[in-house]
């Protein structure tokens, strides 16, 4: 079991200065690329918190072109440093900033809420609000050696949890059974249980354990597969649907152990399953293996997901790719401290891979009668191609013991 508890400084910034330097030059360096850019930036997402401090606060950080950072922290109250300053509500930032407030002050205009927004343009009247989210989005997409480090921990333990799935199962178990015993393993192993997602389109409880053919439920949220889930309020994932020989079980599951996540999915099987669906598993591997020797720095992200489309075609099984009854618009994502950064990898896509882009690539199908078939995993990107972050075994695994 991993340790539960870990030393809290009083420091407001937990990264090194080395550290925190190397990310905020690659902001300021995005900045400095796009004359229409903010002159300073006023970050309030805990993701972005978290990335330019090591830590999450309530309260903003102004970080302007030039000169040192400032951290306004609300709670804890705790915190200090020569960056910090303890204020009340947000109108208390105003005299520590009386005078140097830039003429574009750049917000996280597609996170931050309209009110708040509407309360900071009253308290600096002299800055125009421009938008943050891109330069933060794009800055976050490049990782640092210790970024990459950080995954690659989380890569280890969440193949650690996998390995453990077939003795997990028993006789007569529900897909939600299954899942909260492979929740269970994950949290003692050392996962955070909190699976961040950037947007409002988005939302899932600790990962996705799909059976069978609920893995053909249509689901209004943005993920490459869906699910029934166990209420109309969470409409998502395990169904209570049970596993019967000649079925799959994918697991995607939380692999977030470090504050930076791995994204995974391997499928297990009870009994024999159909042809069709093994077939198409190997279609999955034999994608991640052409686009790992092509997705280096400088490829196209849109040109990865026309690869594998054709590689789909050329197996006859495009009805099936991405799910059968709602088949989703993209092969790919970035990850990192969110599941879902940038770059994406889809059609329409105009990011660019870069050396140290994390990305989670998910080819799948899915086989009416049978289920969800097809692997995920995380690669960094290299100059020589893709290296695998969660090496975990790829073939269906069998569920009987």
């Amino acid at each position: 079991m991993k340790p539960t508890q870990s030393s809290r400084s009083n420091l407001t910034i937990l990264l090194s200065s080395e550290e925190q330097q190397r990310r905020i030059d690659r902001v300021r360096s995005l900045m400095r690329a796009d004359a229409a850019a903010p002159d300073a930036l006023l970050i309030t997402d805990y993701a972005n918190l978290y990335y330019l401090t090591g830590r999450v606060f309530a309260g903003m950080l102004y970080l302007p072109l030039d000169g040192e950072p400032i951290c306004f922290v609300r709670r804890p109250v705790h915190l200090e440093g020569p960056e910090t300053k303890s204020i009340r509500k947000p109108e208390d930032m105003a005299k520590t900033l009386a005078g140097t407030m830039p003429g574009r002050l750049g917000l996280e205009l597609d996170l931050v809420p309209y009110a708040t927004v509407k309360r900071l343009s009253a308290i600096f009247p002299e800055a125009s609000i421009v938008s943050a989210s891109a330069i933060m989005r794009a800055a976050r997409a490049v990782k640092t050696d210790e970024e990459i480090e950080m995954i690659r921990r989380s890569g280890v333990s969440h193949c650690e949890v996998y390995s453990r799935i077939p003795q997990l199962y028993q006789d007569g178990m529900t897909d939600i059974e299954l899942q909260v015993e492979i929740e269970r393993v994950s949290r003692l192993e050392g996962c955070l249980g909190e699976f961040r997602i950037s947007g409002s389109s988005m939302e899932i409880y600790m990962g996705n354990i799909l059976v069978g053919d609920n893995a053909d439920a249509a689901s209004p949220y943005d993920f490459a597969m869906g699910g029934a889930g166990l209420d109309p309020s969470l409409p998502v994932g395990a169904d209570g649907t049970l596993i019967t020989p000649g079925t799959t079980v994918m697991a995607d599951m939380n692999g977030d152990f470090t504050g930076y996540m791995t994204d995974m999915t391997r499928v297990f099987s009870l009994g024999e399953i159909s042809p069709l669906a093994r077939q198409a598993h190997e279609c999955s591997r034999e994608i991640h293996r052409q686009l790992r020797k092509m997705a280096v720095p400088g490829t196209p992200a849109s040109s990865l997901n026309e690869k594998a489309v054709e590689i789909v075609k050329q197996h006859g099984l495009e009805k099936y790719f991405m799910g059968h009854r709602q088949q989703a618009g993209f092969i790919g994502h970035g990850v990192g401290i969110e599941i879902n950064e940038a770059p994406v990898i889809a059609p329409r896509s105009r990011d660019i891979l870069e050396a140290n882009n994390v990305i989670a690539l998910e080819p799948k199908f899915v086989i009416p009668g049978t289920g969800a078939v097809g692997i995920e995993n995380t690669y960094r990107v290299t100059p020589e191609g893709l290296e695998n972050l969660t090496p975990a075994p790829e073939e269906i695994i069998p569920l009987e013991k």
